[in-house]
C-alpha cells in the first residue's frame, strides 16, 4: 500500500526501527516508558526541498528508501494505519547509514 502522506518542503516522514532489547543473564522487560525513543529508521516520503532567498527550490540530501540516524528528540509523531511515523526537517537527520 503505498503511503498516504506527502511531506512539504524539506520534511521527511520515517518510520523509526525499534531496536531490540537483549540483556545478558536473561530476559527483562522494560516498560514503554523507559524505553529509549528510536534514533534511526527508514525514509518512506520525502519533500521537494526548502525554497532558498531567490525561490530555487534546494534539493534534498536523503532519497525514499534510505535508513537515517536522526535526533532523539526530533520531529513531530504521528500514527498512520497503524503505524508510528515521525514527520522530521532535513536538518534533524545526522546521517545517512550505508550498508
Amino acid at each position: 500500500m503505498a503511503l498516504q502522506l506527502r511531506p512539504l518542503g524539506d520534511r521527511v516522514v520515517v518510520e523509526p526501527i525499534e531496536r531490540e532489547e537483549t540483556f545478558a543473564g536473561g530476559q527483562l522487560v522494560l516498560p514503554e516508558t523507559a524505553k529509549e525513543k528510536p534514533q534511526q529508521g527508514n525514509v518512506l516520503a520525502v519533500g521537494a526541498g526548502r525554497k532558498d532567498d531567490d525561490g530555487k527550490r534546494i534539493p534534498m540530501d536523503v532519497e525514499v528508501g534510505q535508513t537515517v540516524l536522526f535526533a532523539k528528540y526530533a520531529g513531530t509523531e504521528v500514527k498512520l494505519n497503524g503505524k508510528n511515523l515521525l514527520i522530521l526537517k532535513e536538518s534533524d537527520i545526522l546521517a545517512i547509514i550505508e550498508e
